[in-house]
C-alpha cells in the first residue's frame, strides 16, 4: 500500500507569498521600535540626578529620590484622585455609549447613511487637542460663548464664569472626551458586530425574538471579547491622562486645577518650572508600572470567571 507523504512548503515560496505583508509591516514596526523601545534606555534617568554635562551614564545615582515628587506634595492626592476617577468614568461612559451607537449604526440599512454616521463619529477622534480646545472655548467663553449668549438667556439664567468655576468641569471634560474618543471604539465594535453570523439573527426572528432580545442574547454576548480587550487597554492606561484634554481644553486655567489637574499636567508644569527631566521620567515610569500591574490584575480576574475571554 502506497503512502502519501505531505510535502513541506518551500521556504522561498512562503517568503515570496508573504513578502508584501512583511514590507507593509516594516514602517509600523520601525515606528514602534523607535517610539516605544529605544526610549526605554532613558528609564535610568528616573534613578539619577541628571547632569547633561556628565551624560546619562555619568550622572550620579539617587535611588528613589525622584519619585518623591509625586508623593511628597500636598497635591499628590488631588492629581491621583483626578487621574483615576476621570479615566474610570471615561472607560465606563465610552464603553456603554460606544456599544450602543455601534449597534444602532450596524442596524442602519442605507449604506451611504451608515458611512456618514461612521465618519461623523470618527472625525472628532482625528482632531487636534488644540482645535478641540478652541471649539470648547467658543461654547463657554464668558463674553462671546454660545452657552452664555444664547442658551442661558433662553432659560433666564445669568452668565457663568466657566473658566473660573471648577465644579462645572468634571461634566464638561467627560462630555468632551466622549465626543472626541468614542468613535474609535465604535468602529471596532461595528467590525465585531459585522463578524456575527447573520443566521443567528434569522433564527431569532423566526422564533419571534424582539430586537431587544436579539441584542441582549446574541449581539452583546458575542462582542464581549472585544469589549474586554478594549477595557483591558483602558485599564492599562488608567494612570495616564489625555494631556491635550486636560491642558488645552481648560486653557491651563489655574482656578480649575482642583478638578482639571492630573498626573501628566502636574508633571509637565513641574518640568517647565524646574527643568527636572529625571522627575518627569520617574513619573512616567511609575505610571507604566502601575498600568502593567493593573492589566495583569484585571486579566487575572477575567481569567478566573471566563478563561476564554482573557487576553493571556
Amino acid at each position: 500500500m502506497q503512502t502519501i507523504t505531505a510535502r513541506k512548503p518551500n521556504k522561498m515560496a512562503l517568503l515570496k507569498k508573504w513578502a508584501p505583508l512583511y514590507l507593509m509591516m516594516i514602517p509600523g514596526l520601525a515606528y514602534f521600535i523607535v517610539n516605544n523601545y529605544l526610549p526605554m534606555f532613558g528609564l535610568v534617568m528616573a534613578f539619577q540626578r541628571v547632569n547633561f554635562s556628565l551624560g546619562i551614564l555619568g550622572s550620579p545615582w539617587v535611588g528613589l529620590e525622584n519619585f518623591r515628587f509625586l508623593f511628597a506634595t500636598r497635591d499628590a492626592w488631588i492629581i491621583t484622585r483626578n487621574t483615576l476617577l476621570y479615566n474610570a468614568a471615561f472607560i465606563v461612559v465610552n464603553t456603554v455609549i460606544g456599544v450602543a451607537l455601534a449597534i444602532f449604526i450596524s442596524d442602519v440599512k442605507n449604506k451611504h447613511l451608515k458611512k456618514i454616521f461612521q465618519g461623523s463619529t470618527l472625525f472628532p477622534f482625528l482632531m487636534s487637542a488644540v482645535v478641540v480646545g478652541y471649539l470648547v472655548f467658543a461654547f463657554f467663553s464668558m463674553r462671546t460663548g454660545f452657552v452664555n449668549n444664547t442658551i442661558l438667556p433662553a432659560f433666564g439664567r445669568d452668565p457663568i464664569f466657566w473658566y473660573n468655576e471648577p465644579r462645572h468641569w468634571p461634566g464638561i471634560l467627560i462630555f468632551v472626551n466622549t465626543w472626541r474618543s468614542v468613535g474609535y471604539g465604535i468602529l471596532i465594535y461595528i467590525a465585531s458586530i459585522n463578524g456575527i453570523d447573520p443566521s443567528l439573527y434569522e433564527s431569532a426572528v423566526l422564533d419571534g425574538a424582539t430586537k431587544w432580545q436579539q441584542i441582549r442574547n446574541i449581539t452583546i454576548p458575542l462582542i464581549i471579547p472585544t469589549v474586554i480587550i478594549l477595557l483591558m487597554l483602558g485599564i492599562g492606561r488608567i494612570f495616564f491622562a489625555d494631556f491635550g484634554l486636560f491642558y488645552q481644553v481648560p486653557r491651563n486655567s489655574g482656578l480649575l486645577f482642583p478638578t482639571t489637574n492630573v498626573i501628566d499636567t502636574y508633571v509637565f508644569r513641574g518640568l517647565m518650572v524646574t527643568g527636572n527631566v529625571a522627575m518627569s521620567t520617574a513619573a512616567g515610569f511609575y505610571q507604566s508600572i502601575v498600568g502593567f500591574v493593573l492589566v495583569l490584575t484585571a486579566n487575572g480576574l477575567v481569567r478566573k470567571f471566563s478563561k476564554e475571554n482573557a487576553l493571556f
